[in-house]
């Protein structure tokens, strides 16, 4: 992508009931947790600032008002609240209610929970000059399994030389973790299902159409899901500006 061309606007998924990090998500919502003092959610916002993205659609649904009293006065990026209070839509479902409020141009779609360390140049830049619109519908942010902090997982894709992705077979060990930092192009949704369902079915129609492509992240991602994850990823930070 050429600089005019960067994304201009996120959506930033917020909706989730964030039930592994309880108890603290009895009384707040997942992404106005903190860690280093600062929300989840902010972290992310202010990542997105920093690429010049200008408008940030975060969807609502559990414990909403706290998420839409705490972005109310955000200026960079500018917040526009998509509430899902009545309906839970799902990841893919959730971005189907939003797209009118996108636009037409290739946006990014991001957790609120993800959080990482930086390498030699911001993950999401890189993310942005990655993306060909003309190879790929969808370009997702890859952490290598081995080296991610509370992450124990098996991994999701295998990813091949020119950044093409496999999903994982069951019962097999995959390299990289979806980071859930994510390039999309509107064409990924065309006829896509109505209500709740997860964006995975429309990830694995792009990999079979070949047009699902990684990339790398530079850094170190941290798996923040649970209540003793915070203190390790804490512990990181400060690691990492010591």
């Amino acid at each position: 992508m050429t600089d005019t061309s960067r994304p201009r606007r996120a959506m930033v998924l917020a909706a989730g009931l964030g039930t592994r990090m309880r108890p603290l998500t009895e009384t707040m919502p997942k992404p106005l947790v903190k860690v280093g003092g600062r929300a989840l959610l902010d972290h992310m916002l202010d990542r997105l600032a920093d690429q010049g993205v200008e408008e940030a659609i975060v969807n609502v649904h559990y414990l909403a008002d706290q998420i839409k009293a705490h972005t109310a006065n955000r200026k960079k990026p500018k917040v526009t609240i998509s509430d899902e209070s009545g309906q839970i839509l799902g990841t893919g479902g959730g971005v189907v209610k939003a797209l009118p409020l996108l636009g037409n141009a290739p946006f990014f779609h991001v957790n609120s929970d993800s959080i990482w360390i930086e390498g030699p140049k911001p993950n999401l830049e890189r993310m942005a000059g990655s993306f060909d619109p003309a190879r790929m519908d969808v370009l997702l942010l890859m952490a290598a399994t081995a080296t991610s902090i509370g992450y124990d997982g098996l991994g999701d894709y295998a990813m091949l030389t020119d950044g093409s992705l496999q999903r994982r077979k069951e019962r097999l060990v995959a390299p990289f973790v979806y980071a859930g930092v994510a390039v999309l192009s509107p064409k990924l949704f065309a006829d896509a299902p109505q209500g709740e369902f997860s964006l995975t079915k429309l990830f694995d129609r792009a990999e079979e159409a070949g047009r699902l492509h990684g990339l790398r992240m530079e850094g170190t991602w941290m798996h923040v899901g649970t209540p003793d994850a915070i203190a390790e990823a804490e512990r990181a930070v400060l690691l990492s500006s010591a």
